[in-house]
């Protein structure tokens, strides 16, 4: 349905199929993580407060591979092990999504890429 996320102020959440439209409406905390199929998240995430890109962490794709892992172990869901199985070419599916009130309290940045830029400074 719609709304997905909405308000959501901590934690963190996998979503493994569709979203309805003005996903992240509100959300001030947390981080999502959405496997987006058919390509349609962008029309449907609500832009107001949050961010949304694909992996540039290797850090939070470990996080978010960690949770479906759990997810599979705990369901035996074979749709979720199935990306797990072929993650290599199933990662470039997902939208990582942060609250921007959070960009600057992240303990690791969406980006590995501005880590190695802090540390050259």
């Amino acid at each position: 349905g719609a709304n997905g996320c909405e308000y959501m102020t901590g934690g963190v959440a996998v979503i493994l199929g569709e979203v309805g439209d003005n996903f992240a409406a509100g959300m001030s905390g947390g981080m999502a993580f959405v496997f987006d199929a058919g390509d349609r998240f962008a029309r449907r995430v609500n832009p107001d407060s949050v961010v949304w890109q694909r992996f540039a962490s290797r850090h939070w794709e470990e996080t978010c591979r960690a949770l479906i892992e759990a997810h599979v172990q705990q369901t035996g869901s074979r749709w979720a092990a199935g990306l797990l199985e072929d993650w290599e070419r199933q990662r470039e599916r997902f939208w990582q999504v942060c609250p921007k009130e959070m960009l600057s309290r992240l303990a690791h940045p969406l980006d590995d890429g501005a880590r190695a830029l802090e540390a050259a400074e």
